[in-house]
């Protein structure tokens, strides 16, 4: 089984040879972005050249962020991207509803991954994590997000953070990863920012500079302390199951034993 993605870096996709560096780089994920990064009077050269690096498999899982559903380039995007062999998802920026992953799923048979970036994407968190079965993931665009909200401080967008987490375990599909940490050269801000996500409930975290990528495993993987513990209580379930303490007085049930096994799961990526 193959692990679940604990990173996933953003690049440019008009820089064809920072491309190719961060296919190098260890992200579990490589997201080539058509939108945000990439100018106007660029998009039709970043399209081109991110159709002709998919035009053959690729050495890590390929993401393409295509533009906005409504913008003029989104049709174009997805008539020249959506069935190359090196694409592996795609993303979708500002998914304000069901409706919006529909379109995209009878298009193409790619993997789909819903950004929700706004007041309303937030309200349909549910229906757009139901939508259809090519989804399989959602996640938040938290500098659109913050600018449609008028937030001004970081802990104004836990509430989102957590409806989308629950929108997502609700509908079944995996922890949703954090959004980007936008200083890359704030590498202690980014992994007291990952310890947050991971107490919310995130799994992983997009990236936008590969020096960002270790902070961020190094976050999301178990600490010796709670693989030890995971050991300790997988042991004792085996040896008595059902419902008991340990000699340290912490109560185990069958919750705590699922917790734990997800626990070593994450630890074998090491």
């Amino acid at each position: 089984m193959t692990p679940h993605p604990l990173t996933w870096l953003y690049v440019p996709g008009d820089r064809p040879p920072v491309v190719a560096k961060a296919l190098a780089a260890g992200a579990d994920v490589v997201v080539i972005d058509l939108e945000d990064a990439v100018a106007p009077d660029r998009k039709e050269y970043a399209r081109a050249a991110t159709a002709e690096r998919l035009a053959d498999p690729q050495p890590v899982p390929v993401h393409v962020r295509v533009n906005a559903l409504d913008s003029p380039w989104a049709a174009a995007d997805l008539g020249a991207l959506a069935r190359l062999p090196g694409l592996s998802g795609l993303r979708l920026p500002n998914v304000t509803g069901p409706a919006d992953v529909l379109r995209v799923a009878a298009a193409t048979p790619v993997p789909l991954y819903a950004l929700l970036e706004t007041a309303l994407g937030i309200e349909h968190a549910y229906a757009i994590a139901c939508a259809h079965p090519a989804l399989r993931g959602i996640a938040l665009g938290e500098a659109d997000l913050r600018a449609d909200l008028g937030v001004r401080a970081d802990a104004g967008l836990d509430w989102p953070r957590s409806r989308v987490i629950v929108a997502a375990r609700a509908a079944g599909l995996a922890p949703p990863p954090q959004s980007v940490h936008p200083d890359i050269r704030d590498l202690d801000g980014l992994a007291a920012s990952c310890a947050h996500g991971r107490a919310l409930g995130f799994l992983g975290r997009a990236a936008i500079h590969p020096r960002q990528l270790p902070v961020i495993e190094r976050a999301y993987l178990p600490t010796p302390a709670e693989i030890e513990h995971a050991e300790t209580v997988i042991k004792a379930a085996a040896a008595q199951p059902g419902a008991q303490a340990l000699p340290d007085g912490r109560f185990i049930d069958a919750a705590v034993v699922t917790t734990a096994q997800r626990t070593l799961s994450l630890a074998r990526r090491r």
